[in-house]
């Protein structure tokens, strides 16, 4: 229960917090825009993957510059219009819709009216709803719904309209047709309020004027081009309006205004189009004229007339361009029901409850990682995300809102981020106070990385204990002035804990000449005994070229510098670690029978004539870990003082890629006469010693300060017991006379 409370504060209430108030941000004004700009991009990047051209049954008349050419100036007289319909009609258009306004008389409607007499064609003029009120000497625009005029029109009013009106666009007055064209073609709204970007995303496809609700534009081509009855469509604000006969079986998704959101498709060159003149006068040409003539297929299509000319008024921004003719917002949501082809807004409450999910698992999981990690969540959900809404909108016109969600999460992420980058860096400072001259810069890291607090009180732990001491220091003291033993000394000690350190090492103190080290504290180390065996062998090559370097420095050093050893004696086991001294001052060290073992290791690796020994606990450890990355020779098993089990001790040869044949030969031999040696066959015992002792890379007299080696010390121990036998139940137990 403690966990998941802790879950709840810790992950999920940020996660809550965060993403509520990108939502409620989401809903200002200058959001909305930018989450419409994200919109517009996706609708242009899956323009390759949608069909080529629009549904085929709608024609599009433009109204273009070469019309504009062949009639002179706009408008044009209605003598144009009533002779197009004449002829346009002759060729059985299932509907001919005008997104043209005949809203004023004019001195030649009687030729408009004569085309519209004519046509076979259903036609419908364009109607605009109108406010009510009255500004200065102006009248309010169009009439009222109970206007003889408007009960007069061919306007019909949709008549089964369920549900709540509250938000339905609704006008009080509507400017129709003028005069008898209201009488003789059916009326349409034409409105398509424009967003707060001024794009129609959003379309009307039905308008409250007083008590009746009528179709725009839209609907109202698709129910003439379908012949849909007045009992065949049934709306329900907020979720559908639905057609059903015998032509077409629809289901157009609308919101709670009556605006059905549009999935926009196409611009001008998507959609099948045909020039105003140029469809006029080959008609013309194939009915008056009687010429063989090529004409656009128009039987049974909807034709939609509009103006598409730059010069012309009716032009507006669209998702693919700033000035796009108003008549294809018509057209495409004509086509998204022709095709069926509807844009779907993803609610909000599921994106919000899977953002919340996703950013307190992030939270959960990953503030306990690497920063790297952390960081490549933060930037990778937002792409993920955005590459998810970005292929719903291609593939199925789901749009998936962006601009809210990627804030709150990054928002959350960022805030994460940072405070934990000012935790870490208050827990490196607070670290670095504490271990800062004990530990490499890179262990303080990992120990903030972990994101655990070292424990310093007491406490008991598997480490392994480093000691390590220069062979005859007190020579050193003699032959050397303080300035200069000072300078050795900072020399010898900085490469000496700078290895240490570099392989994970926690400096405990120096005395005097002697180095003390623990591994595995007080950060854990899985493999601390391989991370000690290898700092061993580095500070011993470091020593050689240390060496190499003081010689060649000329007089500066007398010949004892020159030959400098030092030993160096490990042990691994359980050890009391933690803060320990009096109130005032105090240090991080280690304390215990193992850590007494270790420095047994150092002082008594002389008796045996090498320079690194282990136990038998260390090179179990390191192998481990390290494998054979690390030689070890057995020395046998030894009583040390202060115990009474023996311990075996092991020689560190060194790491296998610095093994040399030479070497290698002689560990062979000498484990040979190791196992004669416990035989008590002390003739083949001593000849193996005798040969690899020839083989020994520290030679007395040969190398520096060395003055024995194990093959040495146990050609001595057999001709001991080959003059003083041992006792019969002797078992190659050593006993150390010193520590």
């Amino acid at each position: 229960m403690k966990t998941f409370f802790a879950f709840v504060k810790q992950h999920l209430f940020p996660a809550v917090v965060a993403m509520t108030l990108a939502l409620l941000l989401g809903l200002s004004g200058w959001m909305q825009n930018v989450e419409n700009l994200t919109l517009d991009l996706r609708t242009k990047s899956r323009v390759p993957w949608q069909p080529a051209m629009a549904d085929p049954q709608q024609l599009v008349v433009s109204i273009d510059e070469e019309s504009l050419a062949a009639y002179k100036a706009w408008p044009w007289p209605r003598r144009v219009h009533g002779l197009f319909l004449a002829l346009v009609g002759q060729t059985k258009p299932s509907v001919i819709s005008w997104d043209i306004l005949f809203t004023e008389p004019s001195e030649d409607d009687s030729r408009l009216i004569l085309g519209l007499k004519a046509t076979e064609a259903n036609v419908i003029f364009g109607a605009m709803s109108g406010e009510n009120a009255v500004v200065g000497e102006k009248e309010a625009d169009g009439l009222l719904p109970d206007d003889p005029a408007v009960k007069a029109a061919r306007l019909m009013p949709l008549k089964n309209v369920t549900g709540d009106r509250k938000n339905l666009l609704t006008k009080p007055r509507i400017l129709l047709p003028a005069g008898e064209l209201a009488l003789l073609a059916k009326s349409a709204l034409v409105d398509t309020p424009p967003g707060p970007d001024g794009v129609r995303r959003r379309v009307p496809l039905m308008i409250g004027i007083g008590e009746n609700v009528y179709a725009t534009m839209s609907l109202q081509s698709l129910m003439e081009h379908w012949k849909v009855q007045p009992d065949e469509i049934s709306v329900r604000i907020g979720e559908s309006i639905t057609i059903s006969n015998a032509y077409a079986k629809r289901t157009i998704p609308i919101d709670d205004t009556g605006a059905i959101l549009v999935n926009y498709r196409y611009s001008t060159d998507g959609f099948h189009t045909v020039g105003y003149s140029y469809l006029a006068s080959n008609l013309n040409k194939k009915f008056v004229k009687k010429e063989e003539v090529k004409v656009p297929e128009t039987t049974g299509r909807i034709l939609m007339v509009g103006q598409v000319a730059a010069g012309l008024a009716d032009m507006g921004p669209s998702p693919f361009s700033a000035l796009t003719p108003m008549v294809l917002v018509h057209s495409n949501v004509i086509d998204n029901v022709l095709r069926e082809d509807y844009a779907h807004e993803v609610k909000w409450w599921p994106i919000w409850l899977g953002a919340v999910v996703v950013g307190a698992a992030g939270l959960r999981f990953f503030t306990q990682r690497k920063l790297v990690a952390q960081a490549s969540f933060a930037l990778g959900v937002p792409i993920i995300y955005a590459g998810i809404a970005t292929m719903l909108w291609i593939s199925g016109s789901h749009w998936l809102h962006l601009v809210w969600p990627l804030l709150g999460f990054s928002s959350l992420q960022v805030f994460m981020i940072a405070r934990r980058l000012i935790a870490e860096q208050r827990a490196k400072e607070h670290i670095t106070g504490m271990f800062g001259t004990y530990v490499s810069p890179a262990l303080v890291n990992r120990m903030v990385a972990s994101g655990e607090s070292p424990q310093l009180g007491g406490h008991e732990d598997e480490i392994t204990a480093y000691f390590s001491d220069i062979q005859g220091f007190s020579a050193f003291s003699e032959k050397l002035e303080p300035a200069q033993l000072v300078e050795l000394m900072n020399e010898y000690l900085t490469a000496c804990t700078d290895i240490v350190q570099e392989e994970g090492g926690t400096l405990d103190k120096y005395i005097g000449d002697a180095v003390v080290v623990m591994f595995g504290a007080p950060l854990p180390l899985p493999d601390h005994a391989f991370r000690a065996c290898v700092a061993s062998q580095r500070v011993q090559k470091n020593l050689r070229e240390l060496r190499v370097k003081w010689e060649g420095e000329g007089g500066k050093w007398p010949e004892i510098v020159w030959r400098m050893q030092s030993r160096i004696g490990l042990n691994s086991g359980k050890c009391i670690i933690g803060n320990m001294g009096s109130r005032t001052r105090f240090n991080y060290t280690m304390m215990g029978d193992n850590v007494n073992l270790a420095a047994r290791m150092e002082s008594g690796a002389k008796a045996w004539g090498v320079y690194t020994m282990c136990s038998e606990a260390t090179k179990a450890a390191c192998e481990e870990h390290g494998g054979d990355r690390v030689v070890f020779r057995s020395l046998g098993k030894v009583i040390v003082m202060g115990r009474s089990r023996p311990v075996p001790f092991y020689e560190i040869v060194g790491l296998k890629e610095d093994i040399s044949p030479q070497t290698h030969a002689c560990l062979a031999i000498f484990a040979e006469g190791m196992t004669k040696y416990y035989a008590q066959d002390w003739e083949g015992a001593l000849a193996c010693f005798a040969q690899s002792e020839l083989l020994e890379t520290n030679v007395p007299g040969k190398t520096p300060g060395v003055s024995t080696n194990p093959s040495l010390v146990f050609r001595d121990r057999v001709r001991h017991f080959q003059e003083a036998p041992p006792a019969a139940h002797w078992d190659g137990v050593h006993v150390a006379k010193d520590k």
